[in-house]
């Protein structure tokens, strides 16, 4: 089950956003071979039009468990002021080339509106 969280990026500026995971015994989880994708969207039935995409990247060394999601200012420029979805995933192939899909976190953004564009 994925961890919920709430954040907010302000409308025009750079975000970047460092998620460390760890396995039940609370180790780092090594993420080597591992991919990350991350969306954002207005609702959770929103088409894909509607779907911005954060820069998604596993950090080195992967077995430290560190993945990192971001968006450029000209991304949360193009946000309109409000409350957003969200969610992270983490993927593999197995040892039978089946792609295996974990969402890891997963909430609400809130764009607050900028003043000086």
């Amino acid at each position: 089950m994925a961890q919920y969280e709430e954040f907010t990026i302000d409308q025009g500026a750079d975000v970047a956003v460092e998620i460390h995971l760890v396995n039940k015994d609370n180790s780092k989880k090594n993420l080597t071979g591992y991919s990350v994708a991350a969306k954002l969207k207005k609702n959770y039935t929103s088409d894909s039009d509607d779907t911005t995409n954060f820069t998604s990247i596993v950090a080195t060394p992967a077995t430290d468990g560190v993945v990192t999601i971001s968006l450029s200012n000209s991304q949360t420029d193009a946000l309109k002021a409000g409350r957003y979805v969200y969610d992270v995933e983490i993927s593999y192939l197995d040892s039978d080339s089946n792609t295996i899909i974990e969402r890891v976190l997963e909430g609400r953004v809130q764009v607050t509106p900028s003043v000086t564009r």
